[in-house]
């Protein structure tokens, strides 16, 4: 069935697909290779925000369980799986899920969901309510987000040596 309407219609797996997601999820696995001294993250949708669905408790005793496998780092976002849930959608309307995983579960969150702006990134970590702010299409609206929100909260940066020539004025290089 489709997604929703204007949605392609998807194909269903057939035994040989599904040993190929298998054998590419396998070799992905052997690519990553994860030494002690890397960390292990994970991403996780804390709700499905389906009446009855996955919600954030289940998410919490998940977390817990792989604190206790291994997992470093829990990267907390949401779901859109059905076209009829109700996503409450505003500026770090999930940011709050991170939180609760960080508390409750006791394990290192990372927060994403429409944080846009530098002060309102510096804002969660500095509260509390993740350790990292994960950011993806606010990077693909402005890859120099980063270099932006440094200037945008007052702090210094060392400009790589092939790129201080774009740098603001008294920017130094490395």
């Amino acid at each position: 069935m489709p997604f929703g309407e204007g949605y392609a219609t998807p194909r269903e797996l057939d035994e040989n697909d599904i040993r190929q997601v298998i054998a590419q999820f396998a070799a992905s696995a052997g690519r990553a290779k994860w030494p002690e001294r890397l960390p292990l993250l994970i991403r996780l949708s804390a709700t499905d925000w389906v009446e009855g669905g996955w919600n954030v408790e289940e998410t919490v005793e998940l977390c817990r369980q792989l604190k206790a496998l291994g997992v470093d780092l829990v990267d907390v976002s949401s779901a859109g799986l059905l076209p009829t849930a109700v996503i409450p959608i505003s500026p770090g309307f999930q940011t709050e899920f991170a939180a609760r995983v960080r508390r409750e579960a006791g394990i290192v969150s990372a927060a994403v969901g429409l944080i846009t702006a530098p002060a309102q990134a510096d804002h969660v970590v500095r509260s509390g309510q993740a350790v990292l702010v994960l950011l993806g299409r606010e990077l693909l609206r402005d890859p120099y987000w980063p270099l932006h929100a440094v200037q945008a909260l007052g702090q210094a940066t060392i400009w790589p040596q092939q790129y201080l020539r774009a740098a603001p004025a008294g920017s130094t290089g490395r």
